[in-house]
């Protein structure tokens, strides 16, 4: 099966493709100005060149589904749903926190969180146990104090994600280490990709909405035509 991945949840516009979980082709660049709406179409192309295949061959889209960056995430959406409307191929998602967390299983760790900054103190995060990758915390957002994740303090705990920076300057944990240099990527949602389009496990193309977690807050522009107060 030929899936097409597109992740755009953060600053990390990462497009991927695949045949079962062979790994064909990656594209992706982390930009601190968060450039999907410019990246996104031109790294598909890069990607179906590099696997040598064309759209036509594709058999589904993965879509990283959130949480993160609510213009990011409008972005991937849109072109997912186009792809599967216009080729009349199946849409599955994956929670972006799952990649981030996935490299890291194994390694020695009790628990995996990983991380995406939010703004303020807020991340969005949730918690995975280092060997077997349960999810033990769902998705949330979570505004950090010192008192955050106590319940982990006995534990080896690895942080991940451009929020784990965050939590290194607020958390007094004793036994934790801190990964803020990791962001989702289509190459780790492959697994799970598979393992839905093999148990039918699709989205609504119509209705699907990615996880925002909170509402897009934008800034109010100034009335031009309005008279400062004296």
């Amino acid at each position: 099966m030929k899936i097409l991945y597109l992740e755009t949840s953060s600053k990390n516009c990462s497009v991927a493709i695949s045949d079962g979980t062979e790994l064909l082709s990656l594209c992706e660049e982390v930009s601190e100005n968060y450039k999907q709406s410019e990246n996104l179409h031109q790294f598909v192309q890069w990607a179906l060149e590099g696997a040598d295949i064309e759209l036509k061959d594709l058999d589904a889209v993965c879509l990283g589904k959130g949480p993160g960056s609510y213009t990011g995430l409008r972005i991937g959406a849109s072109a997912a749903k186009g792809f599967c409307f216009s080729l009349d191929i199946p849409l599955i998602v994956v929670n972006s926190l799952d990649s981030m967390a996935f490299p890291f299983l194994n390694k020695g760790y009790d628990y995996i969180i990983p991380m995406i900054d939010a703004r303020r103190q807020e991340v969005y995060a949730a918690v995975f146990d280092g060997c077997s990758g349960i999810k033990e915390v769902h998705t949330q957002s979570i505004v950090l104090d010192e008192i955050s994740f106590s319940e982990y303090d006995s534990k080896k705990v690895l942080f991940v994600g451009d929020g784990a920076q965050k939590a290194a300057d607020i958390l007094k944990l004793s036994h934790s280490s801190f990964e803020p240099d990791v962001f989702p990527t289509a190459k780790f949602m492959l697994n799970e990709a598979v393992r839905k389009f093999e148990e039918g496990l699709f989205e609504d193309v119509a209705y699907f909405e990615p996880l925002y977690l909170k509402e897009f807050q934008g800034v109010k522009m100034a009335d031009k035509n309005k008279k400062p107060e004296e």
